[in-house]
């Protein structure tokens, strides 16, 4: 519905219980995490160089516009981060599962889709729909049309589990959230709302984010859900800082340059092309070249191992400061020293014959069932020892490969944070750290 003044009415959700609230902070964390990724794969696809067809200015404005995808990269992590803050807050457990890309999901709102596209001019307005301010009417790209979904019986009876809810944009969920902390906070107080461990939040300077506070009150709550609404859409009215206004700035400089020249592209010609398809995603590209499916492998698994470090993160029991530390600097290492150096390898290389010319996009999988929750702690160091381990031996076999030698620094980076994981399971045996 459209208010007089060209605005949308986002009436207000219906949080009254703590399953809902739980409910609908799930689904703010499977939207950040799903904008991040959709990001992520529009700044792996960006060209790289002038032997790419770029001019000169053209790739310094393509480098420009990477650094402004990264810093909104990062604000999204925080967002995910403090979305998950707030959800122990209230006694949940972290939330990194989501459905595989593409997200036509009858879990979300029908005008909420989220797809891996290439850097480009569709991208952006997709993006700029997505980070929209509240009430703001604004079509989605082309190839986002709203899905029809079937609409469930509504009764008088608040109902006993968590269940969706029509929300328009993110900010219209995130205030929707901050209606709902503020009712139950009411009704029970807020030492019976909030009695989730402090201990178990991401607050660490090691993720060098200024805004990333614990939530144990109403007030930490509500400020939390004010940086993510006013760095994503803006503050009420003023959107030029926001990642929208961002987006809006990039796609008037991207369309200013393609005006000058029709033929610019700024993407390389990938695809999200999958080593195998997941169960949830009905059709898609296979890829067919050897060396690009390992390479997609590997991303993939390093993607696993992310959530899986800020899993036990966030659910840890027994371990160090030392140790919390060593987490997070794995999981920040991990997203800045291997995925996004691996990213832009994997655009690169080739599908296979099927494909000509196109190049594999990275599909990001979430494996189901999830393995990202390591509930117990030696276990779980084991675990991620492991599977560092592996990680770093496939690398270094990749980079035995010429064309792959990018890929040698990632092997030592893996190989060094398996060590440092090594340390602590060392030092808990009572053994000397070799």
């Amino acid at each position: 519905m459209k208010r007089p003044n060209g605005q949308v009415a986002e009436p207000p959700l219906k949080i009254a219980t703590r399953e809902e609230l739980v409910y609908l902070l799930g689904e703010a964390c499977e939207i950040e995490h799903g904008l991040m990724c959709e990001y992520l794969y529009a700044q792996f696809s960006l060209k790289r160089g002038l032997d790419e067809g770029l001019t000169p200015e053209q790739l310094s404005r393509i480098q420009a516009w990477e650094k402004t995808l990264i810093d909104v990269i990062k604000q999204e992590m925080l967002h995910l981060a403090l979305a998950t803050n707030i959800l122990t807050a209230v006694g949940a457990a972290p939330h990194f599962e989501r459905p595989n890309f593409p997200i036509l999901s009858r879990w979300y709102p029908e005008g909420v889709q989220i797809a891996l596209v290439p850097f480009g001019e569709r991208a952006l307005r997709h993006f700029m729909y997505l980070e929209r301010p509240e009430g703001m009417a604004l079509d989605d790209a082309e190839g986002f049309g709203a899905l029809q979904h079937v609409r469930p019986l509504t009764v008088d009876d608040q109902p006993l589990i968590g269940e969706p809810e029509d929300w328009a944009t993110v900010g219209h969920l995130y205030r929707g959230i901050a209606a709902g902390l503020d009712h139950l906070c009411d009704r029970y107080g807020e030492a019976a709302v909030f009695i989730g461990p402090p201990r178990a939040q991401a607050v660490t300077d090691i993720f060098e984010w200024p805004e990333l506070l614990a939530i144990t009150d109403l007030a930490a709550g509500q400020k939390a859900i004010e940086i993510i609404v006013e760095q994503g859409e803006g503050a009420r009215g003023d959107w030029v800082k926001s990642h929208f206004g961002k987006f809006v700035g990039i796609l008037e400089d991207f369309l200013a340059i393609q005006a000058v020249d029709p033929t610019f592209k700024p993407a390389r010609p990938v695809d999200p092309a999958y080593v195998r398809l997941p169960p949830d995603v009905e059709s898609g590209i296979v890829i067919e070249d050897r060396r690009t499916a390992r390479v997609q492998d590997l991303n993939n698994a390093v993607y696993e191992v992310i959530l899986q470090v800020l899993s036990r993160y966030y659910v840890h029991h027994g371990e160090t400061d030392a140790e919390l530390n060593t987490l997070a600097r794995t999981a920040k290492h991990l997203m800045n020293w291997t995925m996004r150096k691996l990213g832009p390898v994997l655009t690169s290389l080739p599908i296979g014959p099927a494909q000509p010319g196109r190049t594999a996009g990275p599909t990001l999988e979430v494996v189901r069932p999830a393995f990202f929750i390591l509930p117990h702690r030696q276990a779980a160091w084991k675990i991620l020892k492991e599977r560092l381990e592996a990680l770093g031996d496939v690398a270094s076999d990749l980079a035995a490969d010429p064309q792959l030698g990018a890929v040698t620094e990632i092997a030592a980076n893996l190989r060094g944070m398996a060590g440092d994981i090594a340390k602590h399971i060392e030092e808990r045996a009572g053994a000397p750290a070799p």
